[in-house]
């Protein structure tokens, strides 16, 4: 079976680092940009199955972002998630509007982002595999 990749994008890469380090733990590929720009073409690139996406950042914030992966046939269905330290009151509801799977908030639970991927990438896989 292939494993299942996630593209991290935020400006912060102590925090990629430490996600990335933690993903691959759990048997993900990752790939990683550290702008919007960067995740744009990174998507289009590597083909992510899902992007854990932060909305501050230079070179287009995360939803632009967003707007750019939905634009194309390449990338418009890949599901993303927002990590933020941005007030999640302030944003959700918008994030909702455009598509985003869900929002964690920083600070967050490492266990708690890493069990929702590995859950929202599993329940993909059962929908995917053909009855035996």
């Amino acid at each position: 079976m292939q494993r299942k990749k996630v593209l991290v994008v935020d400006d912060d890469e102590e925090l990629v680092r430490i996600l990335c380090v933690n993903l691959q733990v759990e048997g993900f590929d990752v790939c990683t940009a550290f702008d919007g720009m960067s995740a744009v073409m990174r998507a289009h690139k590597d083909q992510p199955d899902l992007i854990i996406l932060d909305i501050k950042m230079p070179a287009g914030d995360g939803f632009s972002v967003v707007e750019r992966l939905q634009s194309s046939n390449r990338t418009f269905a890949i599901p993303v998630v927002f990590l933020s330290a941005l007030p999640k009151e302030d944003h959700e509801n918008r994030a909702k509007e455009v598509g985003v799977l869900h929002y964690f908030a920083k600070p967050f639970n490492m266990e708690t982002l890493i069990n929702y991927v590995k859950g929202r990438l599993a329940v993909e896989d059962s929908q995917t595999v053909s009855p035996a």
